[in-house]
C-alpha cells in the first residue's frame, strides 16, 4: 500500500511558476513509477508528465518544454515544476505511483495502482 500527498498547488498569474510536490508513504518509493494527472470538470483525467522507477521521463506534448518532472527517492517524493503557466493549465493535479515500467501505460491511468487526492493549480489571465 503507498499513500500520495500532493501539495503546492494555488493561484498563479499566466506566464508564472509553481511546483507541485507529492510525498509517498508506504512501500519502496524507488521501485515505482509515478505520473502527474489533471483534470477539470466534465473532462476526464489527462495525462501531464511520468517518471519510470529507472529514471526516463515523459511528457504530454501540452507541456513539454514547459514542465520538469523529477524525483528524490532519499525523501520519497516527486516534483513536477511548472513554467511558463497558461490558463489552460488550470486543473485539478493529481500523482500516481505504479509497478509498471511499459511506456504507454505510463501515459495512462490505467497504469497506476495508487492516486493522491489532489491539489488545485488556477492559472489568471
Amino acid at each position: 500500500q503507498v499513500q500520495l500527498v500532493e501539495s503546492g498547488g494555488g493561484l498563479v498569474q499566466a506566464g508564472g511558476s509553481l511546483r507541485l510536490s507529492c510525498a509517498a508513504v508506504g512501500r519502496t518509493f524507488s521501485s515505482y513509477s509515478m505520473g502527474w494527472f489533471r483534470q477539470t470538470p466534465g473532462k476526464e483525467r489527462e495525462f501531464v508528465a511520468a517518471i519510470a522507477w529507472f529514471g526516463n521521463s515523459y511528457y504530454a506534448d501540452s507541456v513539454k518544454g514547459r514542465f520538469s518532472i523529477s524525483r528524490d527517492n532519499a525523501k520519497n517524493t516527486v516534483y513536477l515544476q511548472m513554467n511558463s503557466l497558461k490558463p489552460e493549465d488550470t486543473a485539478v493535479y493529481s500523482c500516481a505511483a505504479g509497478e509498471t515500467g511499459n511506456t504507454p501505460r505510463l501515459r495512462a491511468t490505467s497504469g497506476y495502482d495508487y492516486w493522491g487526492q489532489g491539489t488545485q493549480v488556477t492559472v489568471s489571465s
